[in-house]
């Protein structure tokens, strides 16, 4: 908008000033001509009162001089009554213009080398004819043209400058609210809530400041009555939870018995997460600090453990790569847990007892692979699967467990799929963006490829 109002003003000025300057400088030349001219004939008028009295050529020459021209003057008397042709000065104009003029008996202009002369007619006393020539060379002509052209191009130039300088002012005055209104979009849209746009500008951008602003306040609002809802649905769940903690109590000891009420605990624990993250009156808007985040290989060895009893007992043979030292990314532990739950729990409900599966963990500069693989059937279609994940949950499934791990990848800038596994069913690969939000594909591609031989290897020494 600042460019377009500069261009036209800089077009409207440059058309004003051509469509001014150009007569106004052509004015200026045919003044400096009348001038120059103008003076040449009070030059020959100056002379032809002489004339009309006498023509003895020393007289004659006396009031040439004292006219001032003397170099720029000639007189041509013609031959009559005895007497001869007199010419008093140099001659520039052709004879057939000096017979024109004396036979027409009107003054008149010719042009010749340097200049151009004037030829006037004046009548001698003898009834004859005279020609007073009087040259006016070409820098008289045009004495004084160039400086007023250059005046006007300065003066143009000036004009347009100021022109341009004034619309850009104001097309800053424009722009920078809309630019607010942008920033305030962007702020908005990345969940930085406390958004808001100043009311100023002119009137159309101050009017969409105001309803920006109501708009925030609304989806704020929105959030919040959400965040209750979902606080008060979560609350709900505490007395069934505690009526299972209750029970677990009598299904007595053994393997079975304590992963139930692990699984309650968890159960309990996650209620009381999703409780108190709902109902915080400032959500998490920035980027999490250099110390926030867990230790990936921490949390998967913690919930393949976790998973192992329930592997035992169906025969499945499993494997973890890559966890056997630290390795940070910069999401949540229990977000974390929750997503290799999720996908953990897609490989036992959706895969035959006996399948095997693996987690493994690729540690790159700047980007962390977590897959999970299992050697099932695999899944036919991954993109109606990704689909499902993202909340149009169809046969039996209400794709929930791929819109956590999504939206998990997504937090760091990176992103989820589905493919196929080196042990012949399913591969979930969960790429994690350790160093901001940009995509990172070169070592995306280092990590892939190194992904095959690692997670065969692990598979064979187990």
């Amino acid at each position: 908008m600042r460019w377009a109002l500069v261009k036209v003003s800089l077009a409207v000025t440059t058309m004003v000033v051509l469509a001014f300057a150009v007569p106004l400088g052509l004015v200026i030349r045919e003044l400096a001509r009348d001038r120059a001219f103008s003076n040449a004939e009070r030059e020959a008028a100056a002379v032809a009162p002489a004339l009309s009295i006498t023509t003895d050529r020393e007289q004659l020459e006396r009031v040439v001089a004292s006219a001032g021209s003397d170099s720029g003057m000639a007189v041509h008397i013609p031959a009559g009554d005895g007497q001869e042709a007199l010419e008093l000065g140099r001659q520039r104009a052709a004879d057939e213009d000096i017979a024109a003029v004396r036979r027409l008996g009107r003054a008149s202009t010719t042009g010749v080398v340097g200049g151009s002369t004037l030829l006037q007619p004046v009548a001698l006393s003898t009834g004859e004819i005279a020609v007073v020539e009087v040259y006016v060379p070409e820098s008289e002509v045009t004495g004084g043209v160039g400086t007023a052209w250059a005046v006007l191009a300065a003066v143009g130039v000036a004009l347009i400058l100021g022109s341009v300088a004034v619309a850009d002012r104001l097309g800053v005055r424009m722009v920078r609210p809309a630019k607010r209104l942008v920033e305030g979009a962007h702020e908005l849209g990345e969940g930085k809530l406390g958004a808001r746009v100043p009311e100023e500008g002119p009137t159309e951008l101050r009017l969409a400041a105001v309803a920006f602003n109501s708009m925030a306040d609304q989806v704020v609002q929105l959030l919040a009555n959400e965040r209750e809802l979902a606080a008060d649905l979560s609350h709900r769940l505490r007395t069934p939870l505690t009526v299972l903690r209750l029970n677990t109590a009598s299904l007595g000891e053994g393997p079975a018995a304590d992963q139930t009420r692990t699984a309650v605990e968890q159960l309990e624990r996650e209620v009381d997460t999703i409780i108190r993250t709902a109902r915080e009156a400032k959500p998490q808007t920035a980027a999490a600090g250099p110390g926030a985040g867990c230790d990936a290989a921490e949390v998967v060895r913690e919930r393949m453990a976790f998973w192992s009893a329930l592997a035992e007992d169906e025969g499945r043979k499993w494997r973890v790569a890559g966890a056997d030292r630290p390795v940070r990314i910069p999401v949540a532990r229990a977000d974390l847990a929750a997503a290799l739950d999720a996908l953990l729990g897609n490989v036992f409900r959706h895969t035959p007892e006996g399948t095997a599966f693996a987690v493994d963990v690729h540690n790159g500069e700047d980007a962390v692979i977590v897959l999970v693989s299992d050697a099932g059937p695999g899944i036919p279609d991954p993109e109606a699967a990704m689909a499902r994940g993202r909340g149009s949950g169809s046969d039996g499934s209400t794709g929930l467990g791929l819109d956590i791990v999504r939206r998990l990848a997504e937090s760091t800038g990176g992103d989820v799929r589905i493919g196929s596994s080196v042990l012949g069913g399913t591969e979930v690969r969960i790429w994690l963006q350790l160093g901001g939000r940009a995509p990172v594909s070169r070592g995306h591609r280092q990590l892939r490829r190194r992904r095959p031989g690692r997670l065969a290897a692990a598979f064979k020494q187990h």
